[in-house]
């Protein structure tokens, strides 16, 4: 979805992500369509005295929901910046913040693997949250609970504000990792496993989580928000257990151990026309190459490139008319979790890899993963970063005879 900056704080931007514009609306309706209840049920559990009818009243109670929505988003974004402000206090970089469906996200450019520190990362929020239903809470001790609309009014969204923000704390308190509990459990699992181990323990429990939660959000009456909510904790879980399980195995290896060595990497010829490329193909099973003019790579052809030929002109059609001359490389002293992270970054399907100005060797996702199954059968992945110096020797060994 597209993101839209509309500020900072303390040097970090904040951004809307699309998805966000489109549920402000949903919640301010939500909200002013049951502010009759809310007063209700605020004035019962508080013991206050909130006027009902002036505030449940269009368009009083809509301009009340749309107040008390942007109200609640502040406190997401502040209980954001809880995290963030400790995180770089600690010495790691913040992205941004982003309001999104969900609430928000602190994005760090670089995940802590100290236990001390995440848990105490992970805890900044909720505790933001809390303060901040602590003073809305005081204040609205404080204030007039009935007079005019308006005092009824603010009474009203201290209340209400005082209660969500609690609230969310105990809620992303919940063992959902990737949220705040789950990143809490994790950091206390770390104190005494690998932090990879510890990962993949939250996850299981964060997923266990994630199907409770769908499920009382079917059968329980928690409705389908609850249901993303429990889709997106899980498919969350599963992908940071997965890049950290790699990050893990990955250690100490670099792209020269599981690229495919330029000598053994098959290229066509930039004259030549897309018929013949796709002959060569079929005969190779392979997808993609790189494209050579007097010895040199000038770009990259994929399938996907030939099929946009149609059929009938494949023989007219040179590689050099249809390939990617837009080329992301590679060093082969660079890690493997870079190159993935490149990949990932330029949706691409391979790099090249460049020694200089020289061309080495291809490194494809294919690689990366067929790597990833020789580490973890060859016993030297055992969940945390491996501290043997065969290992390396092990992927380039098995890679070899696997080609």
């Amino acid at each position: 979805m597209a993101r839209y900056r509309f500020g900072s704080a303390f040097g970090i931007p904040l951004n809307v992500d699309l998805t966000f514009l489109l549920v402000l609306p949903l919640f301010a309706w939500i909200i002013g369509s049951q502010v009759g209840g809310y007063v209700e049920l605020l004035n019962e559990a508080m013991g206050a005295t909130i006027p009902v009818e002036p505030l449940a009243t269009s368009p009083t109670s809509y301009v009340l929901g749309l107040v008390a929505a942007l109200g609640l988003f502040a406190g997401v974004v502040l209980h954001e910046l809880g995290h963030s402000l400790v995180a770089r206090h600690l010495g790691y970089p913040i992205a941004s913040i982003t309001l999104w469906i969900f609430g928000g996200i602190a994005q760090l450019d670089e995940m802590p693997e100290d236990w001390r520190h995440e848990l105490v990362i992970a805890l900044a929020g909720p505790l933001v949250s809390v303060a901040l239903g602590v003073a809305s809470y005081a204040a609205f001790l404080a204030v007039p609970q009935s007079g005019s609309v308006t005092v009824a009014a603010g009474a009203f969204l201290l209340g209400y504000l005082a209660v969500m923000n609690v609230a969310l704390a105990i809620f992303n308190m919940l063992p959902g990792f990737p949220m705040d509990g789950g990143r809490v459990l994790r950091a206390l699992l770390a104190r005494t496993r690998p932090y990879a181990r510890a990962t993949e323990i939250a996850a299981e429990v964060g997923k266990l989580f994630a199907i409770a939660l769908g499920l009382f959000g079917l059968f329980g009456g928690g409705g389908l928000f609850l249901v993303a909510i429990a889709f997106f904790i899980y498919i969350g879980a599963s992908s940071e257990a997965q890049q950290t399980v790699m990050r893990a195995a990955f250690e100490g290896v670099t792209v020269r151990d599981v690229m495919t060595p330029a000598d053994r990497v098959s290229s066509v010829d930039a004259g030549a026309s897309v018929a013949d490329l796709i002959e060569v193909m079929f005969v190779e099973r392979h997808t993609g190459y790189p494209v050579e003019r007097d010895g040199e790579v000038v770009g990259l052809v994929t399938l996907a490139d030939a099929r946009a030929v149609r059929e009938v002109e494949r023989d007219a059609y040179r590689v050099e008319e249809v390939m990617t001359t837009e080329l992301y490389t590679v060093a082969p002293e660079a890690d493997v979790m870079t190159a993935l992270d490149q990949l990932n970054e330029h949706n691409v399907g391979r790099l090249l890899v460049m020694d200089d100005d020289e061309f080495v060797g291809l490194l494809t996702r294919t690689d990366i993963m067929t790597a990833l199954s020789i580490i973890k059968s060859s016993g030297h992945y055992q969940s945390e970063p491996a501290e043997d110096p065969s290992l390396a020797e092990t992927v380039r060994t098995e890679d070899v005879r696997d080609r």
